[in-house]
C-alpha cells in the first residue's frame, strides 16, 4: 500500500500513519500469517534493568494464569510491569501535543501496547475476556458511535486492569478536511462528553483515519490533550498489518477495533483479539499499559 502522509518531523517515520486505510475504515482483509516462534522464545526476552521498577511484583509479569485456555490461548499472557522512569519522547511543538506511534524503549525491551477504536461492537463476552485475561486496554471513542452504551466501556475501564478511556472524536470525520474551528468542536465536544460520562477530561487523543494536519494539533491542545496516539501495527481478522516491515517492533502501538461479525466477515471480537494476543505471544511480546510510558 501506498504511504501518503506528511508526518511530523522528529516523530514518526515515513510509513508509520499509512495504516489509516485500514484505522477506523471498513477494510479488514487478513494478511500473510507471521512464522511461528518458538514457545521458549515467548516472554523471554528480559527488560532493560533501568526501565523496569525492582518494586514490582513477579505476578505484574502474567497474566491469566487460570483463564488463557478458556480463551484460546496456549500459554498465559506475559505483561510488563510499570516502568520505574517514563521514556523519554519526543519533543513537541509549542503551543501542541507530542504525537506518538511508538514508544522509544530499549530494542531489547520487548513490550507492546492495547489500543481499541470506536466503539460499535459492545459484546458482553468481551468484558469476560478482557477482566479473565487482566487486559489493559486504552480505548478511543467516538461519541456517535460508542455513546449508545457508555456503560459497557464503563465496565471494561472498571474491572481492575487498567484500562482507560480517550478521546476519538464526536462523529469520526477526516479531520484534515474540516476547518480548525469544526476541528476544536469535534475534540472539544467529546472531551467534555467524556467528562460528563465518566468524570475526567482524556489526555490522549486519536485522530479518526490517522489523518491531521497542523489544526488538530492546534486544537487537541486548546482541549486539553497532551498526547496524540497512532499505531505501528494494525489488527484485521487474522494477523497484523505493519507499517514497515514484517514483524512488531520494542515499543508498538498496536490498533484494534470494537467490531463485530459484520465488519469481521463473521469472526467475532472475541476470535479476532484471540489471534492478536497469538501473534502477539508468537513473537516473544509482553503487554504494557500506554498510560504507564506517556
Amino acid at each position: 500500500m501506498k504511504y501518503a502522509r506528511r508526518l511530523v518531523a522528529g516523530t514518526l517515520t515515513a510509513g508509520a500513519l499509512a495504516l489509516s486505510l485500514t484505522g477506523c475504515g471498513n477494510s479488514v482483509d487478513p494478511i500473510e500469517r507471521l512464522g511461528r516462534k518458538t514457545a521458549q522464545e515467548t516472554g523471554t526476552a528480559s527488560a532493560s534493568p533501568s526501565a523496569r521498577s525492582s518494586a514490582a511484583p513477579s505476578a505484574a509479569t502474567s497474566a491469566g494464569d487460570d483463564a488463557y485456555r478458556k480463551w484460546g490461548l496456549t500459554a498465559p499472557l506475559q505483561y510488563a510491569p510499570k516502568p520505574a522512569q517514563k521514556p523519554q519522547l519526543p519533543k513537541a511543538a509549542p503551543g501542541k501535543p507530542v504525537v506518538v506511534d511508538r514508544i522509544p524503549v530499549a530494542p531489547t525491551d520487548k513490550v507492546v501496547f492495547l489500543t481499541f477504536d470506536d466503539g460499535a461492537e459492545k459484546d458482553p463476552e468481551f468484558l469476560k475476556m478482557a477482566a479473565d485475561l487482566k487486559l489493559p486496554i486504552s480505548m478511543f471513542l467516538t461519541d456517535n458511535i460508542a455513546s449508545a452504551d457508555y456503560a459497557h466501556f464503563e465496565k471494561l475501564r472498571g474491572n481492575g486492569s487498567g484500562s482507560t478511556i480517550n478521546n476519538h472524536t464526536l462523529t469520526h470525520p477526516n479531520l484534515r478536511t474540516l476547518s480548525f474551528a469544526a476541528q476544536k468542536k469535534e475534540i472539544c465536544g467529546q472531551q467534555e462528553r467524556l467528562e460528563k460520562r465518566f468524570g475526567k477530561r482524556p489526555a490522549l487523543f486519536r485522530p479518526p483515519y490517522g489523518n491531521y494536519n497542523d489544526d488538530t494539533l492546534k486544537a487537541a491542545s486548546e482541549c486539553g490533550i497532551s498526547s496524540v496516539v497512532l499505531w505501528r501495527a494494525s489488527m484485521q481478522i487474522n494477523n497484523f498489518q505493519y507499517a514497515e516491515g514484517s514483524a512488531l517492533k520494542p515499543g508498538d502501538i498496536i490498533l484494534a477495533h470494537f467490531r463485530g461479525p459484520s465488519e469481521l466477515k463473521g469472526a467475532t471480537e472475541i476470535q479476532m483479539t484471540t489471534r492478536m494476543l497469538q501473534r502477539i505471544q508468537e513473537q516473544g511480546y509482553k503487554i504494557a499499559r500506554l498510560e504507564d510510558y506517556l
